[in-house]
């Protein structure tokens, strides 16, 4: 998770099964990002918080909090979520792009932030690029037209 002021730009590559979440506040143009991997934190476990839908997206708004960013202000935009591999079966790696779709919007669902635009789901990686003057997240994809979000 990274955040920027403007005119700071924001990026992450390799979005495959990951989901990149832009998190806007327009009034002071402070933007953040956060790269999750994973729906669901483990109990217990050690890892980054930022790593998990669950806990990604809490920690990160309560980071804009101490930025001076006020929650009903932030809106967020979301790319990510392929279906990278198939499997013989239904495992639950199968999909794992889907699930942390459905975990993320769940997330900020539950924080009341509004999901602007989105580019999930299919079965290519994307880079995500964000610029905090304006909120405007670019997704760029090999042999695909650039998405404006």
């Amino acid at each position: 998770m990274k955040l920027c002021r403007a005119p700071g730009v924001l990026v992450t590559y390799a979005l495959g099964s990951c989901i990149g979440i832009c998190l806007y506040d327009s009034v002071i143009k402070l933007g953040a990002m956060v790269h999750i991997m994973l729906p669901n934190a483990p109990q217990g476990g050690n890892d980054s918080v930022y790593k998990f839908a669950d806990t990604g997206v809490k920690e990160a708004l309560r980071r804009m909090g101490t930025f001076g960013a006020v929650k009903s202000r932030i809106t967020a935009k979301i790319a990510g979520g392929a279906k990278m591999f198939d499997t013989f079966d239904n495992s639950q790696w199968g999909n794992i792009g889907e699930r942390n779709a459905k975990a993320v919007k769940d997330a900020l669902r539950q924080e009341g932030i509004k999901i602007l635009k989105e580019d999930v789901g299919l079965n290519y990686a994307r880079t995500l690029y964000f610029e905090s003057a304006t909120g405007t997240a670019t997704v760029k994809a090999y042999g695909k037209p650039e998405k404006k979000l």
